[in-house]
């Protein structure tokens, strides 16, 4: 009788972790690391927000590790189911879907409401490398036009809620996408030249265009008083100002070392607004101080740095796209919530990835780390 020993649990879980790309999870494991030390200090007398965030945590790494399995090829298979399923769900959204202060941005599916918006972060760059992939040798100018025309469906609904930050976030996903496609120099530089002129403009002028009597075409009156409240918060400053003076102020008050774990007055005293999600940055550097921020950006840098450098290696265009849009969309997150809450932006409802507390932003952040790891896994057999 012939006896077939059982391998041991880590021989048989081998197969499944090999091939995980090291320097971008420890990239990732500093972040969490950090995230939950700073969410126990602005959360701990807020409800349940630590152990949520930690659970949330869990739940997002579980989400990466599923979605490294799959190959690539079979999540190209995916862009244009995904693509239609969360256009549906905008509109969807828009005939019913539930408003809360303002904004219909949810859902109600039954067992629970959701915010289909998020899904086309991951869906509006797959869609649109998928396109190109397709086109691959053979692009034209229609080929970039029919891609804009992808991307400006779901931005203009999500836009339309109105969620500016998170149609920000979609725009900029599919753009880093179209520019790596080979978008032409002659069209980004114009682009470009026409925003510097633009936001030079609207800062030399801020005393006319912010006159309430004054309608600004496109955005709507609150977006208005956002960037009015940028240029100028004491204007409002119990109102919208309030959010930017007092994250100023707990930045500022942190120095170079912060006030210490647990230690932030301007956190603790109530006088951050949403401490545990958009603005979770001002408790961060209240408390730890611009040593803790450096600390914070090498963890991030070493993330972007490891996505690009995973992206440059990718073995097809599909992969080298999605990879650099999921990478780059990091920097987007980054620079767009320390911008706002450091006052050189307007408010908008982004956040801080690993660190601001969100279910629904951390299960975007897995499924673009699990991309990200899928596309690592696989060795680039060619050089081009």
């Amino acid at each position: 009788m012939t006896i077939i020993e059982r391998p041991p649990l880590w021989q048989r879980l081998r197969p499944w972790l090999s091939g995980f790309d090291i320097p971008l999870l420890l990239a990732v494991l500093w972040l969490c690391g950090w995230g939950l030390l700073c969410m126990y200090s602005a959360g701990y007398d807020h409800g349940t927000r630590f152990m949520d965030h930690g659970r949330n945590m869990l739940l997002g790494l579980g989400l990466m590790f599923i979605v490294a399995q799959i190959p690539p090829q079979r999540l190209m298979a995916l862009a244009i189911p995904l693509y239609v399923f969360g256009v549906t769900l905008l509109l969807a959204t828009a005939l019913f879907g539930i408003t809360k202060k303002g904004a219909t941005r949810w859902l109600n599916v039954g067992v629970t409401q959701i915010q289909p918006s998020e899904l086309l972060k991951i869906a509006t760059p797959l869609m649109l490398a998928w396109w190109f992939q397709k086109r691959e040798g053979l692009l034209r100018w229609p080929d970039f036009i029919a891609a804009f025309a992808l991307l400006l469906l779901p931005f203009l609904l999500i836009a339309k809620q109105p969620d500016l930050g998170t149609s920000l976030l979609v725009l900029a996903a599919g753009l880093y996408v179209i520019f790596f496609a080979g978008l032409p120099w002659k069209l980004i530089v114009p682009a470009v030249v026409l925003a510097a002129a633009g936001i030079t403009t609207l800062v030399l002028s801020e005393d006319r265009i912010c006159d309430p009597d004054v309608t600004w075409p496109v955005l709507k009156e609150y977006q208005k008083h956002r960037v009015c409240t940028l240029l100028d918060p004491s204007k409002d400053p119990l109102g919208k100002g309030f959010h930017i003076i007092q994250g100023e102020i707990a930045i500022g008050s942190g120095g170079m070392t912060g006030k210490g774990f647990m230690q932030g007055t301007q956190t603790h005293l109530e006088f951050i607004p949403e401490r545990t999600t958009d603005f979770i940055f001002a408790a961060f550097g209240e408390e730890f101080g611009f040593m803790g921020a450096l600390a914070l950006l090498v963890g991030f840098t070493a993330l972007i740095l490891r996505g690009l450098m995973i992206a440059s290696d990718a073995p097809t265009l599909f992969s080298r796209l999605m990879a650099g849009a999921v990478t780059l969309s990091f920097f987007t997150y980054v620079f767009v919530n320390m911008g706002m809450v450091s006052g050189i932006l307007p408010v908008v409802g982004v956040p801080l990835p690993f660190i601001s507390y969100g279910g629904t932003a951390m299960v975007t952040l897995g499924l673009s780390l699990g991309l990200l790891l899928s596309i690592a896994r696989v060795k680039k057999v060619v050089k081009t």
